[in-house]
């Protein structure tokens, strides 16, 4: 299995992965995938500022990850959001903790402090993936979102990325990452 920054050909793929995410399950709350055009619009939107990334075996994609801003106000924009998706069979073999790693490496690298993660509460598996990262609970968000005719709540996971009184500058883009003058 490799890991590797995801490209605009792999959008299909990864949103077959989603899919069931969003059909099936309450790891997503979406009602509906979104549809081709809405996820392609969706994956230049984050890589405009943001990491991406796919593992793949075999050259399939079996699972993706992303950062993303986590909150709109100035003050936060050392905080970022992750994201992770992986198709069922590639569950628990190391996927998650590698595309991870290579955001959190990325982020702490474009000048990110804080790393999130909002979990569904009853997604036990995400929440104990998180916490072998480093991840804490940070709060838990009772009856925060509705899905299949249920309330379920939400727990929010933090990890600091990097210690500093200061964090500097607002972080880098991603495209800009590997162009900045040392």
């Amino acid at each position: 299995m490799i890991c590797r920054l995801a490209e605009r050909a792999d959008v299909p793929a990864m949103r077959e992965i989603y899919r069931p995410y969003v059909e099936r399950d309450t790891a997503s709350f979406e009602y509906e995938t979104p549809s081709p055009e809405a996820f392609a619009a969706r994956f230049e939107a984050v890589t405009a500022d943001f990491p991406w990334y796919v593992a793949e075996e075999n050259g399939v994609v079996v699972g993706f990850a992303y950062a993303s801003r986590a909150f709109a106000r100035a003050a936060y924009r050392w905080d970022a959001d992750l994201s992770v998706y992986l198709s069922t069979p590639f569950h628990g073999r190391g996927a998650g903790r590698a595309l991870y790693g290579l955001l959190e490496r990325d982020l702490a690298a474009m000048g990110y402090v804080n790393a999130y993660a909002l979990i569904t509460k009853e997604n036990a598996a995400s929440v104990a993936f998180h916490e072998r990262l480093g991840y804490r609970l940070l709060a838990e968000l009772p009856a925060a979102g509705y899905k299949f005719g249920r309330w379920l709540s939400v727990v929010w996971y933090g990890k600091t990325l990097r210690r500093v009184p200061d964090p500097g500058p607002a972080p880098l883009r991603f495209c800009d990452l590997n162009t900045r003058e040392e």
